[in-house]
């Protein structure tokens, strides 16, 4: 499935669906997105296999898994927060709990279509895969963590 050309932001009137790669995993959100952008954390490359990965946070109360809940794993990393993914495929979709959780981090990669939101931040990017460049796409860049006291934007 490819991404559909920028409409507007998931909404109850107009949901957003996403899996997993299988298919056992299905999702939908019904709020806007808070935010998005690119992580570059070693647990992100890892994670994914690639130098980064695009997530965005919805709130929880515009979140629900429609079927595979008994598909979905979690690994807890000895530091940051657990990461969900599809037994069956191994597809990234969630990190934190997204059951639980006042907001869902979402793999925006998951989704069946565009987000209604673009990336607006870069994070980690001292942790940027050595092997891939940063794209000078104008994003502001965060040593560590955005939301972390202390991370201060690169320039």
């Amino acid at each position: 499935m490819g991404l559909s050309a920028p409409a507007s932001a998931p909404s109850h009137a107009r949901p957003l669906q996403g899996g997993c790669l299988c298919g056992a995993v299905r999702f939908e959100l019904s709020a806007p997105f808070l935010s998005a952008g690119y992580c570059h954390c070693t647990h992100c490359q890892r994670r994914t296999g690639t130098g980064s990965s695009a997530n965005g946070r919805v709130p929880q109360a515009g979140f629900r898994i429609i079927t595979g809940v008994s598909e979905l794993r979690s690994f807890k990393p000895a530091q940051g927060v657990p990461k969900i993914f599809c037994a069956t495929c191994g597809s990234a979709l969630f990190s934190g709990d997204p059951f639980s959780d006042a907001e869902v981090a979402v793999r925006l990669g998951a989704l069946d279509g565009h987000p209604g939101i673009e990336p607006e931040f870069r994070q980690f990017v001292a942790s940027a895969a050595p092997w891939e460049a940063i794209p000078e796409d104008g994003l502001p860049r965060f040593t560590g963590s955005r939301s972390a006291g202390g991370s201060h934007p690169q320039s």
